[in-house]
Parts: structure tokens; sequence; C-alpha cells
């Protein structure tokens, strides 16, 4: 690979990398990335039975795993 490729590689990776953070920055400044409430606001509109269904297979994993270290 010649010297000149290299440069005009590097270029284009520093252009678009430079391109990347500022689409990142107007994200941020846009509220983009503000949705806190959106893990909480899952768990309030599941059903009984989802959540239900969720714990049982929580507490089967749990016993699959407390299982394997007893042997």
């Amino acid at each position: 690979m010649n010297t000149e490729m290299i440069a005009v590689m590097l270029g284009v990776s520093l252009v678009l990398g430079l391109f990347g953070l500022l689409a990142f920055i107007w994200g941020l400044k846009n509220g983009q990335f503000d949705d806190a409430n959106k893990m909480m606001q899952g768990v309030l509109f599941d059903s009984v039975e989802d959540l239900n269904l969720a714990a049982k297979a929580e507490k089967k994993h749990n016993n699959k795993h407390k299982d394997k270290e007893q042997k």
C-alpha cells in the first residue's frame, strides 16, 4: 500500500469520526437520549400475568443455577 492511499483512508476516517461526534453532540443537545423513564413505564404498563410469568421464569432460572452450584 502506498502512502497516498493511507493518507486518504486516514482523512476519510477522521471526517467520518468527526461527523459521528457532531451527530452525537447534536443528539445530546436536542434531548434524544433523555428517556430515563422508559424502563419504568414499561413495568407500569405490563399486565399482572406478564409480571407473574417473568417472576416464575426468574425463579426457575435461579433454581437451576443453585442446583448446578450444589453439584
